[in-house]
């Protein structure tokens, strides 16, 4: 049991001694900002003090005169009445060796049988993935991670839209790019796709095909178009993610989920919930969460996209899915409702369906934003941006903010190598100790008694936060929490390597004990690196 999990126990214990009622999850011990103010601290008195009857100060009195625990040295009360624990140093240090002992299941969190299926990018198989795709891949892939670190399954999913009006363009697009290969002019579509890439693939066709598609009949060989430009396309598209550190359990198609009539059995299973007006079909969305009714048919026949989407949510959690976790574009604000409204239809819960918007990202060089376009084959491409400054930056980056703040990607920070690059900054930290590691003659030793250095307790302090991290990352979908996490945890290793003389060969069991505690720390910061997807390199 972690320490602030058996002081939490303990103060429940308390709290129950004096006849006031609560669950261990209204108790809070947390790390002290400042280390003057002790180890941990908790508001429990603040926060019963009015069922006791007392001030919170005299309460927190009652607390702690009954708090009796062997890693606690001593307890004050601060302020209004917080109760400020500080530990003895072995409570602090025992964290090394259980380090040591478990390596990257180190922060493991007990296994739970619960499965979350997190879907993330499902780009449109017509183009390069941009700005937006890379960010939704970093924090989808970040936190699939993140909670198998916190016990959980994953299934991580892309979905494949084969089956609308986007797809058809880039088929009439590529036929385009193809007969152009022959001298036939054939219009692009209004909405067609105007990058390199399709015209590659139509130098492609023609090798392989040679003339066998040169007829300008739209019905007749446009599905040849649309499946081979869909294959290639996403080909390309599993490739580039791969790089980027990026794979899915999964890839899903629409024209599979609308197979065996399972959009028209969908509608009739709903029926008590569809209408018709003006000749659209309507969902009853607003008898749940939504605040108006939606289309799931057009007037002319067509299904919106919706209908199919549906079904497709609804095939998830029929394959064992507990909870499933779209990861979306900030403009599909409007979607969530309606879409858990209709889940709920079908007898789940509006929990079963949550959604991350992540908001747009903006390329900054030199202080400026760099314009992109996708239709116009000018967007800024993922892989253009990870040739550029490396997938490490890419996804440390776009991890580094909350989903729903817009996100500034500087290159020249991204490629700058000090410490205003964070993604760097930690890297080092870890270079470093790999280097002290390698090069040190003097041997790792158990004497953790001896690290008594201020510095040396607040490393111990943020490895023994680390299981917290995680739960809260968890918690609140914040890969960024292990981001900030990163960066603390690097700022204290490079004070302490400019603060104390780690090797001494006039002091070897300090000088061990030292490497010893930086060994730890060493594992930890690279498993939290691995947990936003970034590498830990030896030497820089």
């Amino acid at each position: 049991m972690k320490l602030e999990d058996k002081i939490k126990n303990l103060l429940l214990e308390i709290l129950s001694n004096l006849n006031i009622e609560a669950n261990i999850n209204d108790i809070e011990v947390v790390s002290t900002k400042d280390k003057q103010h002790g180890d941990l601290t908790s508001n429990v008195a603040l926060k019963f003090s009015k069922k006791s009857g007392k001030n919170p100060r005299d309460f927190a009195n009652s607390i702690i005169s009954s708090l009796n625990c062997d890693e606690i040295s001593k307890v004050e009360i601060a302020g209004p009445g917080f109760i400020n624990i500080f530990l003895k140093q072995d409570a602090l240090s025992d964290v090394i060796d259980k380090v040591l002992k478990e390596g990257s299941n180190f922060g493991q969190q007990e296994e739970k049988d619960i499965v979350y299926n997190i879907e993330y990018v499902s780009a449109n198989p017509t183009g390069d993935l941009h700005l937006g795709h890379a960010r939704g891949a970093a924090l989808g892939d970040s936190l699939s991670r993140i909670f198998k670190k916190a016990g959980y399954k994953v299934i991580r999913e892309f979905y494949v839209n084969d089956a609308g009006a986007q797809v058809t363009n880039l088929a009439k697009s590529l036929k385009s790019r193809y007969l152009e290969l022959f001298n036939i002019s054939y219009p692009i579509p209004e909405d067609g796709y105007l990058g390199e890439d399709v015209k590659e693939i139509a130098k492609l066709i023609k090798e392989e095909y040679g003339d066998k598609y040169k007829k300008t009949s739209d019905e007749e060989d446009i599905q040849f178009f649309k499946e081979y430009g869909i294959e290639k396309e996403l080909e390309k598209l599993k490739k580039d993610l791969k790089e980027f550190r990026v794979e899915f359990d999964k890839y899903s198609f629409e024209t599979k989920i609308r197979e065996n009539n399972s959009v028209e059995h969908l509608i009739e299973k709903m029926k008590d919930y569809v209408y018709v007006s003006d000749g659209a079909t309507f969902l009853k969305t607003s008898d749940f969460l939504d605040d108006k009714d939606r289309p799931i048919i057009k007037s002319n026949g067509d299904y919106t996209y919706f209908l199919p989407d549906i079904v497709y949510h609804l095939d998830k959690l029929s394959r064992n899915a507990d909870f499933l976790i779209d990861i979306l574009g900030a403009d599909h604000h409007g979607y969530i409702n309606r879409m858990k409204s209709a889940l709920m239809m079908n007898g789940y819960s509006k929990d079963a369906l949550e959604v991350e918007l992540i908001q747009m990202v903006r390329l900054i060089k030199n202080g400026e934003e760099v314009k992109m376009s996708k239709r116009l084959g000018n967007a800024i491409k993922m892989r253009d941006l990870v040739n550029t400054v490396g997938v490490d930056a890419c996804r440390y980056f776009f991890v580094n903010r909350a989903a729903s703040q817009h996100l500034d990607f500087d290159l020249d920070i991204a490629l700058a190598s000090n410490s205003s690059n964070p993604v760097y900054y930690s890297q080092y930290a870890f270079a470093r100790i790999s280097s002290l590691l390698l090069n040190s003659k003097i041997e790792l030793n158990n004497k953790y008694d001896l690290l008594i250095n201020d510095n040396e307790l607040e490393l111990m302090k943020i490895l023994n936060n680390y299981d917290k991290i995680i739960v809260d990352a968890f918690n609140e979908r914040a890969p960024y929490k292990i981001c900030n996490y990163l960066y603390n945890f690097a700022s204290k290793i490079h004070e302490y390597y400019s603060k104390v003389r780690i090797l001494d060969e006039n002091n070897k069991e300090l000088s061990g004990a030292r490497l010893t505690l930086l060994k730890a720390c060493s594992i930890v910061l690279k498993d939290a690196l691995s947990l936003i997807g970034v590498n830990a390199p030896e030497k820089m």
